[in-house]
C-alpha cells in the first residue's frame, strides 16, 4: 500500500500520513467513524476499481487508529461503511507490513476476517493460528483477538463488521493470565 496516495482534505476524518498528527487536533475517531447519511443525503451503488498494491480507485488510506500504543504498522481502507450506505455492515480492508500487528482487545461485537494477501497469524479462541489466501475467521463476542505479520511480505485481509458496534476494550489481567495458559501469550504483540 505505500504507493497509494493519502489525502489530506478532509481532517480529522481518519486521513493518516505517518507523523501527522491531524486526527489528534481535531478530535476524529477512526474505531466508529458515524457514515450514516451521506453529504449528499443519498444512498447510492458504488463500484471501486482495484489498482495495483491492494488498493482501489476513490478508497483514501486510513490510519488504522486514532490513539498510538498497542499496534504497529498497519493501515485501512473502508470500501463500504463511509459514504451513506444503508447496509448493516462495513467493509474494511487492512494491510499489516512486515512485523507489525493489530491490537489485542476484544468487544461486545463480532466480525469476520478474510486474508486476501500474503500470509499472518491470528489470535482467536485462545490459539494463534496461521491465516493465508482466503482463509476465514469469523471472531465471536467478546473473544480477545490480534492480527501479526511475523513475514517478511504484507498481509492483507478484509474484515466484515457491523456499522453500529461498540468499541475495543483491552484485555484485562483475566484474560492475559488465560491466554497464558494456553501457551498463545509468547506470540502476542503489546
Amino acid at each position: 500500500m505505500s504507493e497509494k496516495k493519502v489525502s489530506a482534505a478532509t481532517p480529522g476524518l481518519c486521513d493518516w500520513v505517518p507523523g501527522d498528527n491531524r486526527e489528534e487536533q481535531s478530535g476524529g475517531s477512526c474505531d466508529r467513524a458515524s457514515s450514516k447519511g451521506s453529504p449528499e443525503g443519498e444512498n447510492r451503488s458504488a463500484f471501486f476499481q482495484a489498482t495495483s498494491g491492494y488498493g482501489w480507485d476513490g478508497v483514501e488510506l486510513e490510519r488504522y487508529k486514532a490513539d498510538e500504543g498497542g499496534w504497529a504498522a498497519i493501515a485501512r481502507q473502508v470500501l463500504v461503511g463511509t459514504r451513506g450506505e444503508s447496509a448493516p455492515f462495513d467493509l474494511r480492508y487492512f494491510e499489516i507490513a512486515p512485523g507489525g500487528f493489530s491490537s489485542l482487545e476484544k468487544h461486545r461485537h463480532e466480525h469476520v476476517v478474510v486474508g486476501i494477501r500474503g500470509r499472518g497469524r491470528i489470535l482467536l479462541g485462545g490459539k494463534v493460528r496461521d491465516l493465508g489466501f482466503l482463509d476465514t475467521a469469523y471472531i465471536a463476542p467478546d473473544d480477545p483477538h490480534q492480527l501479526i505479520n511475523p513475514h517478511g511480505e504484507p498481509f492483507g485481509f478484509f474484515c466484515i463488521v457491523s456499522h453500529e458496534r461498540d468499541r475495543p476494550r483491552p484485555l484485562d489481567p483475566r484474560d492475559m493470565e488465560a491466554l497464558e495458559k494456553t501457551g498463545a501469550g509468547p506470540e502476542l504483540r503489546r
